[in-house]
């Protein structure tokens, strides 16, 4: 155990103490006594005397002390019972700071530094004692307080976790602690009497990584657009990592796109993340991803127990996982068994009588007359009481039973009335192969195909995934189809049939060997559970086919210039009633899910499940493709695929190094395997093998097309390494896919799209697809459900920032491009700070911080994603207020937040209260950038007459007296402006009297209503401008004989005054105050939400 720092005289201590390692800075000690074998009296006596001493003041027999160069001083900093326990805190202090210490010159900050060190460990491990930290609420109240102090953080933003650690800048560390908060990551750090504070968004955060620098063993690297932060020197790093990791996914897809992903109620309420919450998150999302069920599942229980697991006739230690309608189990080596019961098929849960070879045992019944047995539950009682209830709470549906010859269900012949007739009532393929004439010369006997089977069985026992390999094919030459149904038919028997079968191994190799066709529909069914959709919601597709046909909409066009694209060649979609199939099945889907509708890709997808399933079937199969298997991947901007992509790019790295080295940047790997994983190689490969690529994404899911991509490159990786271009890298990858055959095959072939030049296909070696998928096995078979659940957190947070880099880029020059509608007189500085990007971030910050704690209105309210992005992030009043503050040169003293409120007024061009990027960006363009006449005219469209010219004239001498306030030459200032006052009443007057009906000022067109400014900050008046300086209408805006001036005259009388025109002409640097702004937008903010909570 870590020790709190005690200083040791090292001369006294040489007496009691035997030195085991030492180094530089740290010494392992044994007490004399303890171990030695020699029976010397020294230690015969210190043994006796540690024996008789009472057990509390007993000393540890192992103890490590921090031993300073040069210092007759030590400090004790751990002990131990046993070896073990102090060799583990010898190894951590080697790796984490022997390298670290040597940086240091001075001996007394090598003290303090190992000293706090020490400390913030032992408050860490007596936190991770507990099992929630907020069942120590005094521990967290304490850190809460220290966070809110030391980053003045509103109260709104919560605390979720702290850590000890090291913050690294350059080769110097500064130990601290670091806080992780639901928007912010922060650290503080005071050592030698030096402060460190540093505030991090997570809407910042462009990549988390683990990193090894040459002088760190392990960090956590954090960077933003603009810097990088290394971390290290955690006590469970591997924790810390993952926080910062859920947080940071869960902050940008709740800002980023809030409506493109589906988050849990209780992450969509910032205030109700917690530690806890986010682990339970964390469980619920592995669930997920290794039963693929809907996202609507609940975790209800998480239990360690056992499952008797017949075929291996003993029980399997492993999880279960209770959610609303599933029980599902998983061994603790993932792979090995996992089993998925839907309540729908139960239909007892009972408890059996415990005894000493079966404690705690639960018995599950299930339709097809089996049970399952669990045994060593921890709260048996408590867990079984909630299974019943939700049991009970499931209405009974229809039992769908398989009829695998026929391909109908037992409860058809139930169906209403009111059911179309015109769905297909078997699969494409079968209805093919009844129109084919049968020839008995190519059938084998069953003696042949059973020798067959056992034969490729045999073969694992000498390559694990038992494939049958080309030179075997060939010295067989016995069709493997039957043989293949023989051995799934005895698998059947041994391990169970349909969705509750056990999925072991031998299951998995049994898939990778190849799916018989007639059971291929089947098998798909029931590994994606679509077969349980199916029977609790047996009507549901006739009821959507009926809805939707007839519908015109931007998808069913969409699907309509697809249909005959989807597998052309084919012979089952030779046929309209195929063609129709299909259309039935998209259209409904995006009838279903709009917020998806069709996405190319689908018609692919779709037209191989109609090939080897009926029609409704195919449709729940394409639904748990899009909604669970392949997740996110079928919207406008396929994030999913992207952030799949990303994964791929480290996994070869980090399986294929040679392969990295040689092509450092690997995105033209990315953009060409897209298309593998939105089409599962249907698009790019013969379909006769790639729909064995398909039978293996329906068992392991996306794992299969990780591991079938890394193999693919791996077999082509010396012609990879010695291309030259992008365009050589896709024509390699594109002949050895056209090239993957498959011997086996029983069905007609369809050619690929690529498959039309005959000319090379004797220069290209052929792949047989069994081979490619046994590599894929047997060198990338590791990848794990967590592994990729995890990759996909980290890299979902990369790719969704430069998604966001990428759009708003496009945005903003498209904007300057075109945007001389709004304004043509974009000057060259406005026009840089746009193209990069500054006004956009500050406005989007500001966006940012009322989502983090705004209160009047739901921020995320206010991101629209269907607008374009410069329209998507708008501001309110107050957030504007924030902003003129921070970067207007025209601060204006007390009378500053009245012109702010006309300024928001003015900009509200849709009258809704809410500010977007253009006229923002016009706003700042025309303070800084523009000539002497707009900066006037922008100041005139403040104060606009309404009614009274005096009195808005009024405010507007108001306006002008105080942005001159502070000013070097403010007495001249003020000098020149009452001169220009006087001179403009004197103008005003002159025109009054002689003003006559046909005149018309020149000036913005306005609307008012009978509202009133007034100094204080009251209500502005509800203006429409034109962006024009003539009234549309020709009409004058004033009444007959009323006081007014024109803005050519007020810029005229301006124009008599040099030191007003050297004012308004001086040279502003925008750049600068825009990253001044960065800086201060914070305090800014946080001082207006104090006052609020004053």
């Amino acid at each position: 155990m870590w020790l709190n720092p005690e200083e040791v005289l090292l001369k006294n201590a040489l007496k009691l103490w035997v030195t085991e390692k030492s180094n530089t800075y740290f010494l392992l000690q044994r007490r004399r006594g303890h171990g030695d074998s020699g029976g010397k009296f020294t230690g015969l006596l210190v043994g006796a005397l540690d024996t008789v001493l009472d057990s509390n003041a007993r000393v540890a027999p192992f103890r490590i002390l921090l031993q300073v160069p040069g210092s007759q001083v030590s400090w004790a900093i751990a002990s131990g019972a046993t070896a073990e326990e102090v060799n583990r805190h010898w190894e951590w202090l080697v790796l984490n700071l022997l390298h670290t210490l040597s940086v240091f010159e001075n001996k007394d900050d090598i003290t303090s530094f190992v000293k706090g060190k020490v400390k913030g460990l032992i408050a860490e491990e007596v936190r991770s004692r507990q099992a929630v930290q907020e069942e120590d609420p005094e521990k967290f109240r304490e850190a809460l307080l220290k966070f809110e102090m030391r980053f003045g953080l509103p109260s709104s933003e919560k605390l979720v976790t702290y850590y000890s650690c090291c913050c690294w800048k350059g080769r110097v560390p500064r130990q601290g602690w670091l806080y992780l908060s639901i928007n912010h990551l922060a650290f503080y750090s005071f050592l030698l009497g030096k402060e460190v504070k540093m505030v991090i968004p997570w809407a910042d955060v462009t990549r988390l990584e683990r990193a090894s620098p040459s002088f760190m063993t392990d960090a956590i690297r954090v960077t933003t657009r603009s810097r990088q932060r290394d971390f290290s020197m955690f006590l469970s790093i591997e924790e810390a990592f993952q926080m910062m990791v859920q947080l940071a996914d869960i902050t940008l897809r709740r800002l980023l796109d809030n409506e493109g992903f589906e988050l849990d109620q209780d992450l969509q309420q910032p205030a109700h993340i917690t530690k806890r919450v986010l682990e339970e998150h964390a469980q619920k999302e592995y669930f997920l991803a290794l039963f693929r069920l809907p996202r609507r599942e609940r975790l209800h229980e998480v239990v360690e127990c056992s499952l008797w697991t017949p075929h291996s006739r003993c029980h399997t230690a492993g999880t279960l996982y209770a959610s609303d309608s599933y029980m599902c189990f998983c061994s603790r080596e993932e792979g090995c068994c996992s089993l998925l019961i839907p309540l729908t098929e139960v239909i007892s849960i009972e408890k059996a009588e415990s005894t000493s070879l079966l404690p705690n045992p639960i018995i599950v019944s299930i339709r097809s007359k089996k049970a399952f047995q669990f045994i060593e539950l921890r709260e048996r009682d408590v867990l079984a009481e909630n299974m019943t209830k939700r049991l009970r709470s499931i209405a009974p549906t229809p039992y769908y039973t398989f009829y695998y010859d026929k391909m109908y269900s037992d409860c058809e012949d139930n169906e209403p009335s009111g059911k179309p007739t015109t769905l297909n009532t078997e699969a494409l393929m079968s209805a093919f192969h009844h129109t084919q004439p049968e020839s008995s010369n190519n059938k084998p006997n069953a003696l042949q195909c059973c020798s067959s089977a056992v034969y490729a069985v045999d073969c694992g026992k000498q390559s694990r995934w038992g494939f049958l390999n080309s030179k075997q094919n060939l010295i067989l030459k016995v069709p493997i189809e039957q043989a293949k149904e023989r051995l799934w038919q005895d698998h059947f028997e041994e391990y169970g049939r349909g969705v509750y079968m056990f999925r072991t191994e031998k299951i998995q190799r049994l898939v990778a060997m190849g799916i018989p066709e007639s059971l291929r529909g089947e098998l798909w069914l029931s590994f994606s559970d679509s077969a349980s959709d199916l029977s609790f919601q047996p009507d549901y597709y006739a009821n959507l086919v009926s809805e939707s046909l007839g519908k015109c909409n931007l998808a069913s066009e969409e699907i309509e210039r697809d249909l005959h694209r989807s597998l052309p060649e084919h012979p089952a979609f030779q046929s309209d009633a195929a063609i129709a199939a299909l259309r039935r099945v998209l259209t409904a889907y995006a009838y279903r899910n709009p917020k998806i509708g069709y996405c190319q890709s689908m018609n692919i997808l779709a037209s191989v499940l109609l090939l080897y399933t009926k029609e409704e079937e195919a449709f729940w199969l394409l639904v748990a493709i899009c909604e669970r298997m392949l997740p996110d991947y079928f919207t406008c901007r396929v994030i999913g695929a992207q952030v799949d992509q990303s994964v791929f790019e480290e996994l070869i790295k980090e399986r294929l190094p040679e392969l990295a080295e040689h092509i450092p940047d690997l995105s033209p790997l990315s953009s060409i395997s897209l298309s593998w994983f939105l089409t599962l190689f249907l698009s790019i490969m013969p379909f006769e093998s790639a729909v064995r690529v398909v039978d293996c994404f329906f068992y392991d899911g996306i794992k299969a097309i990780f591991q079938l991509g890394l193999a693919v490159l791996d077999a082509n990786a010396a012609a990879l390494c010695s291309s030259t271009d992008d365009g050589q890298v896709m024509m390699i990858l594109s002949s050895f896919l056209e090239h993957v055959k498959n011997e086996e095959n029983p069905s007609p072939p369809a050619k690929s799209p690529q498959s039309g030049v005959e000319s090379d296909q004797d220069s290209v070696q052929e792949t047989q697809i069994a081979d490619l998928i046994r590599d894929s096995y047997e060198k990338f078979g590791g990848l794990t459900v967590k592994q990729i659940g995890q990759l996909r957190c980290r890299h979902r947070v990369q790719v969704l920032q430069a998604h966001e880099d990428m759009t708003k880029e496009n945005a903003v020059d498209t904007f300057i491009s075109n945007g001389m509608e709004y304004n043509p007189c974009f000057k060259e500085v406005g026009r840089h700070c746009l193209s990069e990007g500054c006004f956009m971030v500050v406005l989007k910050t500001q966006y940012f911080i009322n989502c983090y704690w705004g209160r009047t209105v739901t921020a995320l309210q206010l991101h629209d994603p269907s607008l374009q992005y410069v329209e998507q992030y708008r501001i309110d009043r107050p957030q504007f207020k924030s902003l003129y503050q921070l970067l207007s040169p025209w601060l204006c003293g007390v009378h500053t937040d009245a012109v702010a409120h006309r300024t928001f007024t003015l900009l509200d061009q849709h009258r809704d209260s809410l500010i977007s990027f253009k006229p923002f960006a016009i706003w700042l363009d025309t303070m800084y950038c523009e000539e002497l006449n707009e900066k006037i005219r922008l100041l005139y469209r403040l104060h606009i007459p309404p009614e009274s010219w005096p009195r808005e004239f009024i405010q507007f001498c108001k306006t002008l007296y105080s942005m001159f306030q502070g000013e070097p030459n403010e007495n001249e200032l003020f000098q020149a402006i009452a001169t220009v006052t006087s001179l403009v009443l004197q103008i005003g007057e002159v025109g009054q009297r002689s003003q006559c009906p046909g005149n018309t000022p020149e000036e913005c067109a306005v609307q008012v209503d009978d509202a009133s400014l007034t100094q204080g900050g009251a209500e502005a008046p509800k203006q429409t401008f034109h962006m024009d300086n003539a009234d549309p209408g020709g009409q004058s805006s004033q009444a007959e004989g009323e006081w007014n001036v024109t803005f050519e005259q007020i810029v005229a009388s301006l124009l008599t005054e040099q030191s007003l025109v050297n004012f308004f002409e001086r040279p502003v640097d925008l750049k600068a105050k825009i990253n001044s702004a960065k800086l201060n937008q914070y305090h800014e903010r946080i001082s207006l939400l104090m006052i609020q909570d004053s």
